[in-house]
Order: C-alpha cells, then structure tokens, then sequence
C-alpha cells in the first residue's frame, strides 16, 4: 500500500508541470544569469598597472636617483608591476592626462612635481609613491649630514630595505571566493522550493482543502501512512531536481563544490527534507487557501535567501558581525554555509554543526505538522 501511493504521489507530482517549472527549471535558468552577471567579477578586481608619464626636462638629469626608483617598478613584459611609465616633454604630458591616457605625470622643478586630473584609487598609488621616496631621501639626507661615516658602515642599505612583519597564513587549502556563495545560496533556495511539494501534499489529505483529500478522509486508510508515502514522493522528486541543478553548476558553469561527494549529497537529502517539511508546516498551521500559503511561502523563502546572501553577498557577513542568531535560525542560510564549508574549510565542524541544526528544524516541521493533522476532524465532507 506504501509503495503503491508513493508511486503514485510521483506520478501526480511529475505531471504537474507548473510545479515542475518552479522546482527544476526556474533555479537552472536563474544560476544561468547569475553566472553571465558574475563571470568576469573576480577579473575586474585584478590589479592593473597604473599609465603615468614622466617629463624629461628641467632637472630631470638632477633626480636620476627617483627615475631609476620609478624603473625599479615600471611595467616589464608581465605587465604586473606597478607603473607604465611614457618619457615626455611637459606639453605631450599634459596633453596625455587631458585625453585621460595617464592618470597623472611628474615632472621636476626645485623637487619632484605630481600632477593629477582627478582623485582616484591610481592617483593616491601615484602619490603616495612619490611622497615615500621623498621621506625616505630626506631621512638619508639627514643621516649622512650628522653621521657621514654611515655610508662606510652600510647602514643606509638598512634604510632603503623594505621588511613585511606581517605574513599571510592560509586557513585553507583553496582562495576565498565569493561568488561561489550565490550558487551555494541558489541551491538552498532550491531545496527549499520542495516547500511547493510539501504544500500540496498536505492539501491533498486535508478534507477542507480538496476533493482528494475528502476522499482519503472517509476512505478506510490509515491517513498516516498516504501522509508518508506523499512525503516521500515529494522529497524523491526534489532530490532528483536538486541533482540536476547541482550537475548543471558543476559540469556546465564549472561552480566548484570540494571533492567530497558522500558530504554534498547528505547536505542535499537534509536540505531537501527540511524544505519538503517546512511546506507541510506552513500548509498544516495556515488555514487559508493554497494561494495565500504559496504567497507566505514565497515571501519566507525570499527572506531567507536574502539574508543568507543570494541578492546582496555582503549581507551574509552584516548578519553574522551584528546578530549571528539570525544565520543559525536561517534554514537556508545553514544549507548555503554547509556547501561553503565543504568548499573553504580543511575541517568539518561547521559544517555538521550546520547539518545538526537542519536536522532539529526539520523535526520540529515535522512534528508540529503531525499534531496539527492528527487533530484536525471534520463534521461533514
């Protein structure tokens, strides 16, 4: 009799093609935009040489210590360093900031001149460059006029070295990135689109929802076990869409998701289940009609999303750093943040703290959905 609805209920929920479109095509078709309008967001924050131009004239020839300062970091063949220099005339220099080719020039007159068109990330680069070569000449200056012995004594080599006391210590074994954390997003805003199955597997064996639930009420069945077999049609459905929605983002848009596979599949059975359950639970408590349970199901599914990061990714860290309750509470936070652990972290605490919390949500779903159902009776159907 189990397998015999379950079947069935698979069949029922297979064919109904708008709750398909919802469930399967609308999350592939929203990561297919997500990756056109994310692609090149990683590329456009890559550090570019910065185009000046230095003039030739004047006391050009008394500054040789600053131009061999600003060769040491002018672009070679890699184009990583951190100046493209053009030697100029002052009027060609000029003429090269107006047309916006440079973003500033320098030239000599009584000191070293930096002239910029506007305020920018490369102007402040430009000037702070100049403005440290100027201390550090200065305090040579200083040094050799009191202690002319220093330049026999290296010290000055001391004064031109540039020592980095802070060391960068990786706490992974891969580069943070955070677009991944939209698809991860997009796929927990999937799993709880299962929240459309559970919905209409609970209308269909509430008498006072529809016609088929009349039936299965005055029908001599334990309402229970067609409660069951519903539930597990739908959570098989949604597997099978989540399955081809996480193939889609690996294979076609090559989202990376770590190299543990028996984990990615238990975050999806539990978030899939947790989805399904927290339908039953809006469709068990709302006595209203299945279009104003869809509307509050979208609207909390929606919310969700957002604060987990799927609109805004900053969002995710305003939670956490002003009201970290918030993420825990969060279902589909918790299945977004178990697939970025899996991706970032070398070990799996979070990630089954994550898992756990999905777990106490889901039987909470769960069980206030079967007091509400093993309650209802009905005077007439």
């Amino acid at each position: 009799m189990f397998f015999h609805n379950y079947k069935y209920r698979m069949k029922c929920i297979v064919k109904d093609k708008q709750m398909m479109f919802w469930t399967l095509l609308f999350p592939i078709i929203l990561a297919t935009l997500f990756n056109l309008a994310l692609s090149n967001l990683s590329s456009a924050e890559n550090f570019s040489s910065i185009n000046i131009a230095v003039v030739k004239e004047l006391d050009y020839e008394k500054n040789i210590e600053f131009v061999e300062a600003i060769q040491s970091v002018s672009s070679g063949e890699s184009g990583r360093d951190l100046f493209n220099v053009e030697y100029t005339s002052k009027d060609e220099a000029k003429k090269l900031l107006d047309d916006n080719k440079v973003d500033g020039f320098i030239y000599f007159d009584h000191g070293i001149r930096v002239i910029v068109k506007k305020s920018g990330i490369n102007q402040t680069i430009l000037k702070s460059f100049v403005d440290e070569f100027k201390q550090t000449s200065s305090t040579i200056k200083t040094v050799i006029e009191k202690n002319p012995e220093v330049i026999n004594q290296g010290t000055l080599n001391s004064l031109m070295e540039k020592k980095d006391y802070i060391k960068d210590v990786a706490i992974s074994k891969v580069d943070p990135d955070t677009t991944v954390n939209y698809f991860y997003t997009l796929i927990a805003m999937a799993c709880f689109y299962g929240s459309f199955l559970g919905i209409k597997e609970v209308s269909v064996i509430q008498g006072n929802q529809s016609s088929q639930g009349a039936r299965v009420n005055v029908a001599p069945t334990n309402k229970l076990k067609v409660f069951m077999a519903s539930m597990a049609a739908a959570a098989t459905v949604q597997l099978f869409d989540i399955g081809i929605l996480i193939a889609y983002l690996a294979l076609v848009i090559k989202i990376s998701f770590g190299n543990q596979l028996l984990y990615i599949i238990l975050t999806c059975i539990i978030g899939t289940i947790a989805g399904v359950t927290f339908g039953t639970f809006i469709g068990s408590i709302i006595k209203k009609g299945e279009g104003i349970k869809i509307g509050i199901l979208i609207g909390t599914t929606m919310t969700m999303s957002f604060l987990s990061g799927m609109m805004y990714d900053k969002m995710k860290y305003i939670i956490n750093t002003n009201m970290p309750i918030l993420g825990y509470i969060n279902p589909v936070n918790l299945i977004a943040d178990s697939f970025y652990s899996l991706y970032y972290y070398d070990n799996l605490t979070k990630f089954f703290t994550n898992l756990v919390l999905l777990c106490i949500f889901t039987i909470i779903f769960s069980s206030i959905t079967y007091l509400v159902l093993r309650r209802q009776k009905y005077a007439s159907l």
